[in-house]
């Protein structure tokens, strides 16, 4: 749907755009890994700058039960609260159409609303993707336990480095454990998902058509996980490496071919958490009569923040944080509750989110 500079609603548009939904963003929200909640959009106002929420965590109860004999005093021990930090990430865009492009080829060259969304759908998956990259390069002892627990690299194993069928249930148990059941979706690159297809261990979900003849669809599955194929899933190309020394000696260096390492991403319910906190004008059209003879000019805004589970972004002072910033590793930390000393951080086991680095 397009609509002129003159009779523009920029609300109407925004509403348009909103009910346009990706294939693979409908996925995510259905699987549960991204639960909108935008209950915190309104507590923007009472906070830092309205870019920056500090959330709290209740930790678990916990306590040793003491001895009812009669005679033992009852101990009590309180509740830590860890607080999380969630920011604000703001984007912006423009769309312009040259009256002269359209007068010669009678095409409209500005955005429709499914476009718009498509757009958007682009920009958010960027956001995430820097967040878990950011997320995956914290240092920090407590921090790294996470990142090391939740991370299965198998890419140096030469005979045995790529995705195979226990693959995914060996990841995820190593970051969960007893609660791996809670992973529900995994993304991957369009070369993993290949292989595992060849492998015949992905399966289908099947419906009957109208003549009762069954068929596939899309959405595949494997270890009863969701799998989206995503070929914009980080890939890292690793150069050859040649042979040195002697086999058998101190110092030997076996030849190694070149090859790719492939991320996958596995989350689980509630994985990350999704709001959208709106701008003051999130789309508006103007018109510029002069310049090249004429143009009209979109401008798009918006303002989401996605918060994965457990784990806090660690600056208020950014206003908005740029993919480069949400990559760095030192912009995020486990929620803590901040004490002086020794503070106590979120358990890492409760986090349903890892990552899997393969050859394919």
């Amino acid at each position: 749907m397009l609509f002129d500079a003159k009779n523009f609603n920029g609300e109407v548009f925004g509403t348009y755009v909103d009910q346009v939904k990706n294939l693979n963003r409908n996925q995510l929200i259905q699987s549960g890994a991204i639960v909108e909640n935008n209950q915190y959009a309104s507590l923007l106002k009472d906070q830092v700058g309205g870019n920056y929420i500090t959330v709290p965590i209740k930790a678990r109860i916990k306590g040793t039960a003491g001895n009812y004999d009669g005679n033992t005093d009852i101990t009590a021990e309180s509740r830590k609260t860890y607080t999380q930090g969630r920011v604000v990430v703001g984007r912006q865009q423009g769309f312009e159409e040259k009256d002269f492009a359209s007068d010669i080829s009678g095409e409209d060259f500005l955005p429709a609303t499914n476009e718009i969304a498509e757009f958007w759908d682009d920009v958010d998956q960027a956001t995430l993707l820097s967040e878990m990259k950011g997320i995956f390069a914290m240092t920090g002892a407590k921090n790294l336990e996470f990142v090391n627990g939740h991370t299965y690299d198998i890419s140096a194993d030469v005979e045995n480095g790529t995705f195979g069928p226990t693959t995914l249930n060996t990841a995820i148990q190593q970051a969960l454990g007893d609660n791996k059941s809670k992973f529900s979706l995994a993304i991957m690159h369009s070369v993993v998902a290949t292989n595992l297809e060849n492998l015949k261990i992905v399966s289908y979900a099947k419906y009957n058509d109208a003549d009762g003849i069954q068929r596939d669809v899309s959405l595949a599955t494997l270890n009863g996980r969701i799998i989206l194929i995503d070929d914009n899933m980080p890939t890292e190309n690793v150069k050859a490496v040649a042979e040195k020394g002697t086999p058998g000696e101190d110092g030997y260096v076996a030849a190694q071919p070149a090859y790719t390492k492939y991320t996958t991403y596995v989350f689980g319910d509630g994985a990350i958490e999704y709001t959208n906190c709106g701008a003051n004008v999130p789309y508006e059209m103007t018109r510029d009569p002069k310049t090249a003879g004429g143009k009209t000019i979109m401008y798009a805004r918006q303002r989401k923040c996605w918060s994965p589970y457990g784990i806090s972004f660690k600056k208020p002072s950014v206003t908005s944080p740029t993919d480069e910033q949400l990559a760095d590793g030192s912009n995020w930390e486990l929620a803590n509750s901040n004490e002086n000393g020794t503070p106590e951080y979120f358990p890492h086991k409760a986090i349903p989110i890892a990552r899997i680095i393969t050859r394919g």
